[in-house]
């Protein structure tokens, strides 16, 4: 009974990380040009070109090689909204682009931040998705999520006893922390995490800062 509350043997999908990667690269497409760092198709084709062999490796069982894989993926759009959210701030005093185009590529890269650090959260949390399968285990080794705070006598009762977390766990998770700007109800327990939550909260704030900034004309 124990080892059922503290093991879980479901395969985590995958396919919501996935399409997190695209729509990322259908966010990048739609944005003004004075926001884009080279062509506009660049950042998609690296994604495609990135992600075929992700899912390849994924297949045949190269975990360490899938694991690097997805690292380089997650580092590469997050240069792109970095440089974004750059070319974003010297844009807007400069009164090159309509001011609702602009509220509306702010809004697309604060949406843009979240899909990136949930994804960051996603690929790091104890080891990566690959290793979390491995070792099957109840729950997070980064995060506390509340399904952990559960006693293990309770969580039968809450349908939470083989559970750990998903793609849509850290999305919250992202989410939660760009609209609040500070911590969630899942506790950062990892220093990496702790650095990343704090890349993407200032991130998500120097866009709305910018943003009301416009709106109000001081910029």
């Amino acid at each position: 009974m124990a080892q059922s509350q503290d093991y879980t043997d479901k395969p985590e999908p995958r396919w919501q990380a996935l399409l997190a990667m695209l729509a990322v690269g259908g966010i990048y497409l739609a944005l003004p040009p004075l926001l884009l760092i080279g062509p506009r198709w660049l950042l998609p084709a690296v994604i495609a070109v990135l992600l075929a062999p992700t899912i390849v490796t994924h297949r045949i069982g190269r975990h360490s090689l899938n694991h690097a894989l997805g690292i380089v993926t997650s580092a590469v759009i997050t240069v792109a909204l970095i440089g974004s959210v750059v070319l974003l701030i010297t844009a807007l005093p400069s009164h090159t682009e309509e001011p609702l185009r602009l509220l509306g590529s702010g809004a697309a890269l604060w949406l843009t931040n979240v899909l990136v650090f949930a994804l960051w959260y996603w690929r790091l949390d104890g080891g990566g998705p690959n290793m979390r399968d491995r070792r099957r285990e109840f729950g997070s080794r980064s995060f506390v999520f509340p399904q952990m705070q559960i006693e293990k006598i309770e969580r039968d009762r809450f349908s939470v006893e083989r559970w750990r977390p998903g793609f849509v766990d850290y999305l919250f998770i992202a989410f939660t922390q760009s609209s609040t700007f500070g911590p969630t109800d899942a506790p950062l327990l990892a220093r990496w995490a702790k650095v990343l939550a704090m890349m993407q909260i200032f991130i998500s704030l120097s866009i709305v800062v910018l943003l009301i900034s416009r709106a109000v004309g001081v910029l």
